[in-house]
């Protein structure tokens, strides 16, 4: 079957949730190593599948102590359009900043003022999916209510980015919202099916405290996803489109 961008984009995905829920193996590794190369084999409009893939093949290599071997699949991603120079920046990332190999491919990347604006509107994006992770979490101890709380999403930017990186971003925030709403569905659902459990063996705990948790939940549920479509981002016009150096090394507070 001949591959497609789409189709392509959304197998890199499913890996990455499967990474990011269930931890790496070697079967997701080669995984990765095959979106790399039916990414290749779709030309330009592939790249950037290439770089999202040897991105995360580096980070896995970093993490395994193998930062020769990172380095070298940091490079072919920025060979690959890859521009994410917030990402860079992150604290897994930052012992290759002394490495002169590091310092030269970063120099090679380039972005648009756009587009930065954006990528650093994922991270942040990205920072906050966390955060509310977690406090969705500790709002859930004590429901007694079977109801599910989706985690609220603000808006993915629909801009046509001006370099192919962008891409990149959009897809690591895509995967992270993807693998946090797994797992606190997972934890959801336990937490219904313990209350039915429970109320089958000793009989209705206390339904009327069940109703109102429900209904405290949906109206928090609904707070949430009217602060994160508020959070939708706003291009700005005079940001323009010319390319330039990513900001000096060192110079950008990841915002995770």
């Amino acid at each position: 079957m001949t591959d497609t961008v789409h189709a392509l984009a959304d197998r890199a995905h499913e890996l990455l949730v499967t990474f990011l829920t269930d931890g790496p193996t070697a079967a997701g590794a080669a995984g990765l190593e095959d979106v790399v190369a039916r990414g290749a084999a779709l030309g330009p409009d592939g790249g950037w599948l290439v770089a999202a893939g040897q991105v995360s093949l580096g980070v896995l290599d970093l993490a395994h102590g193998r930062a020769d071997r990172a380095v070298l699949r940091l490079d072919a991603a920025v060979d690959h359009g890859f521009n994410d120079c917030v990402m860079l920046h992150a604290e897994p990332l930052r012992p290759l900043h002394g490495d002169p190999r590091f310092q030269a491919l970063y120099r090679r990347m380039r972005i648009t003022r756009g587009d930065l604006d954006e990528v650093l509107w994922l991270h942040r994006e990205m920072r906050i999916a966390m955060q509310e992770a977690q406090d969705a979490s500790v709002d859930d101890i004590g429901r007694l209510d079977t109801g599910v709380s989706p985690l609220p999403q603000a808006p993915m930017p629909t801009r046509a980015p001006h370099t192919p990186g962008v891409l990149v971003t959009r897809l690591d925030l895509s995967v992270t919202r993807t693998a946090l709403q797994r797992v606190a569905l997972r934890a959801q659902f336990r937490r219904g099916a313990g209350n039915t459990a429970l109320d089958l063996i000793d009989g209705p705990r206390d339904p009327v405290r069940a109703r109102r948790d429900a209904w405290d939940a949906d109206a928090l549920d609904s707070r949430r996803q009217r602060a994160a479509e508020a959070r939708a981002f706003v291009e700005d016009p005079g940001a323009g489109a010319v390319l330039l150096p990513c900001p000096p090394l060192g110079s950008i507070a990841h915002p995770v």
